[in-house]
């Protein structure tokens, strides 16, 4: 129960850490704090129940003093740092701190990075080796890089609502990194099935396990995740040529339940043959 429970708090961990470094792809002196007030508290919410969630789990160990248990409450500790980095750079928000607004936010990433990587190492078999960690790593980063930017863009497409005036090529830039993220985050994904599949062990019997038995929630994975997203991120991209951003953001509100679809899907995977979706 312990890894299902930590296997979908990893999408809330991948969600806190995503966004928050997608904050730095629109200009932030061109833009109203408002939305970014708005937009950092929304992580900074994700990454508390991350840290929460975690926390509980590590609590309600049955045995609470294995290494599981201990390696529950680092990554908890992780979160908390990114949480406590988090709030002080939004608090800098109403402010004009901008030289502790900038070591907030630097330590609120480097928290976040460290916090998924300790979050995916939980689920890693111990029998799996070095090459599946840096796999592990490779596609929990990649999908936070995903999940920021699609939430972000989709939040992002709104603010022109408030500000008409904002010039589209602002959401332009959101929306071709996360056209680059997508293709970042299948190829982690194929990569992580083609060397799984060739080494020996563990790896190669859990990618056998997978295609014998959940091949199908496999294609579903591929299909309503990276794949779809990949669509609705290139139709989001036409229209955005009209240009005709309100049409933009009700497409980004569907990339980004597809892309936490294909999430879910792959932590599911994950849960059931350990293979890093």
């Amino acid at each position: 129960m312990t890894k299902f429970a930590a296997c979908f708090l990893l999408v809330f961990g991948e969600l806190a850490f995503g966004g928050m470094l997608s904050l730095a792809v629109p200009p932030f002196f061109k833009i109203e704090r408002g939305f970014f007030k708005s937009s950092s508290g929304v992580y900074v919410g994700a990454g508390i129940v991350t840290m929460i969630g975690l926390a509980m789990l590590a609590t309600r160990a049955a045995h609470p003093g294995t290494p599981g248990t201990f390696a529950l409450w680092i990554a908890a500790a992780l979160w908390l740092v990114f949480s406590i980095a988090g709030a002080i750079y939004v608090v800098t928000l109403w402010t004009g701190a901008g030289a502790l607004r900038a070591r907030a936010y630097t330590a609120t990433l480097a928290a976040g990075l460290a916090a998924v990587i300790a979050t995916v190492m939980l689920l890693k078999p111990a029998d799996f080796g070095a090459l599946a960690a840096v796999l592990y790593a490779a596609t929990a980063a990649t999908s936070a890089l995903m999940l920021g930017l699609v939430s972000c863009a989709m939040m992002f497409g709104h603010w022109y609502l408030i500000d008409p005036n904002l010039p589209v090529e602002y959401l332009r830039s959101l929306v071709r990194m996360l056209a680059i993220a997508l293709g970042a985050d299948l190829a982690a994904l194929l990569a992580v099935l083609g060397l799984f599949a060739i080494a020996g062990g563990a790896p190669h019997a859990a990618v056998t396990a997978l295609f014998d038995t959940h091949s199908m929630l496999l294609v579903a994975r591929l299909v309503l995740g990276p794949i779809a997203t990949l669509v609705l991120t290139w139709m989001t991209w036409q229209t955005l040529k009209v240009p005709q951003t309100m049409a933009a953001t009700g497409l980004l509100y569907i990339a980004v339940m597809a892309a936490i679809v294909g999430e879910m899907l792959g932590r599911f995977i994950l849960f059931r043959t350990a293979v890093p979706l």
